[in-house]
């Protein structure tokens, strides 16, 4: 009974913190690339854990540092640039949306390659999430010419390597300390955000007299603190008491919370794009419940 309630209580935090780090990653990019935010929200964040990490790092046997390498790659270094890029060009409140296809591709990603069996009401959860996902689309781009909707394909591709980083985790971290794993993960992936940084002409003058930059170094930073360092702790926790797909709930509340923030700063969303978030959301609910 307490393990319940404190994966609840996990679940609620984390979708309140992930649902707000869509709306700091457009006003970061108010004054900063895309590049020079997804490497400084690596650097910031591995700094701050190998900090408070670096100890545990001596308690991970080399047999599972190979998926910790994996594990940074595809839970937290590419996705830091993917949904940077991808808010460049479409809102902040479509991208948590679309976001919540985590826990659907958790599914498919368990099937294809641990082949975890699927039930015809997961399979129908997958075909409504996906149509969802579709109109969600389709409709953002009629509502918004200006706005590029290829680019949620960068979201998607996300949602698909988040996906294969909570089976990781669950079937080869499983006894490894989350500081251990979060520590781990940024070990491999602070250099080459250092790399990327020097090369997106961050250290340059038209960088830093940029009227927007302070703010914007200030919003990449509780990103930073809260969006990742802090959260990926208590996801890798949540994942370890509770299932992968379960832990990838999260994205059930996110899109709520991102919503608000969304139409607070004014993005514009319609009718049909809410029902088409309705249909995602169905989707996800009918996949997770393994009951037929």
């Amino acid at each position: 009974m307490k393990d319940l309630n404190i994966k609840w209580i996990y679940l609620l935090i984390l979708s309140i913190i992930w649902g707000s780090s869509f709306i700091l990653i457009k006003k970061s990019l108010l004054g900063l690339t895309a590049y020079q935010l997804g490497a400084l929200r690596t650097i910031i964040t591995g700094l701050i854990l190998l900090t408070f990490g670096f100890n545990k790092l001596k308690t991970i046997p080399k047999s599972k540092w190979k998926w910790l390498l994996l594990s940074g790659l595809l839970g937290s270094f590419i996705p830091a640039f993917f949904f940077a890029i991808a808010e460049t060009e479409i809102d902040s409140a479509v991208a948590s949306i679309l976001n919540s296809l985590v826990p659907l591709n958790t599914i498919l990603f368990g099937f294809a390659v641990f082949k975890i069996t699927s039930t015809k009401r997961q399979v129908s959860g997958v075909i409504i999430g996906f149509i969802g996902t579709a109109i969600l689309i389709l409709k953002g781009s009629e509502l918004n010419p200006n706005q590029n909707y290829i680019y949620a394909g960068f979201v998607i591709a996300s949602t698909i390597m988040y996906a294969a980083n909570v089976n990781i985790i669950k079937r080869y971290l499983q006894d490894i300390k989350p500081l251990a794993i979060a520590a781990g993960n940024y070990a491999f992936i602070v250099i080459p955000a250092l790399i990327i940084l020097v090369f997106s002409d961050f250290f340059t003058s038209k960088t830093f007299e940029n009227p927007a930059f302070i703010n914007a170094f200030i919003y990449v930073t509780i990103l930073s603190v809260f969006g990742t360092a802090i959260a990926k702790v208590l996801f890798f926790k949540l994942v370890q008491i509770s299932t992968p797909v379960f832990a990838s709930s999260v994205t059930y509340i996110m899109p709520i919370v991102a919503l608000i923030w969304g139409i607070i700063d004014g993005e514009s969303f319609s009718f049909i794009q809410g029902l088409a978030a309705l249909l995602i959301l169905v989707g996800v609910y009918l996949s997770h419940n393994r009951k037929a």
